[in-house]
């Protein structure tokens, strides 16, 4: 009797990988703002505010929004990869000693992140709030995967000297973030519906 044979990814998901690959090494470099109201009547410009955090983490949501749960986290394998063997993609470089970097963990939070943002969000049916809340259960795998990775090193004193205490790392890398992160969970979610409805799926 012969079985039929299936592929491990379809031809879309690795398509969707890819695209999630470039956005993400994109996405590290480039900042993200938000535009406000002009204030002033005299002044009609409109002001340009920073949001503190740059559209990675957006990018990895993005892709799980779109792509779904296999194409979201082999794209953020294959730039784990990347970043620690040949290309300085990371936000402060990268090669295999990024390994001892305290945002490490986080990176390695990008992939159950993304697959978790891109299981829930092809699990029920599209509308903007399921999408916010893959979105939001994606960022917090993240935060909650890069805060064990910073006790693990703590307690087990992997830490390089430069580092500062524990409670100082998590309020740096999830605490201080977060407002900006929320505002691109917003951000994806309206992208993402508004795509999904373009893209008939």
């Amino acid at each position: 009797m012969v079985f039929p044979h299936r592929t491990v990814f379809s031809p879309i998901e690795l398509l969707w990988a890819f695209i999630g690959l470039i956005l993400t090494i994109g996405g590290t470099f480039l900042e993200a703002f938000i535009a406000g109201l002009p204030l002033n009547p005299s002044d009609p410009s409109i002001p340009i505010q920073s949001l503190g955090v740059t559209w990675q983490i957006g990018a990895v949501l993005l892709v799980g929004c779109l792509g779904g749960k296999n194409a979201a986290a082999v794209s953020q394998v294959a730039y784990l990869l990347l970043g620690l063997t040949w290309f300085n993609i990371f936000t402060d470089g990268g090669g295999i000693q990024y390994i001892f970097e305290p945002t490490f963990g986080y990176l390695v939070g990008f992939i159950p992140g993304a697959w978790v943002c891109g299981w829930l969000a092809f699990r029920v049916r599209r509308r903007l709030e399921s999408l916010a809340f893959s979105c939001l259960c994606g960022l917090v795998t993240i935060h909650l995967v890069g805060i064990a990775s910073l006790v693990i090193v703590q307690t087990l004193n992997w830490n390089e000297p430069n580092w500062t205490n524990l409670w100082s790392a998590i309020a740096t890398y999830s605490i201080v973030p977060i407002p900006g992160q929320l505002a691109l969970v917003c951000a994806v979610t309206v992208v993402s519906y508004s795509l999904r409805h373009v893209l008939f799926y």
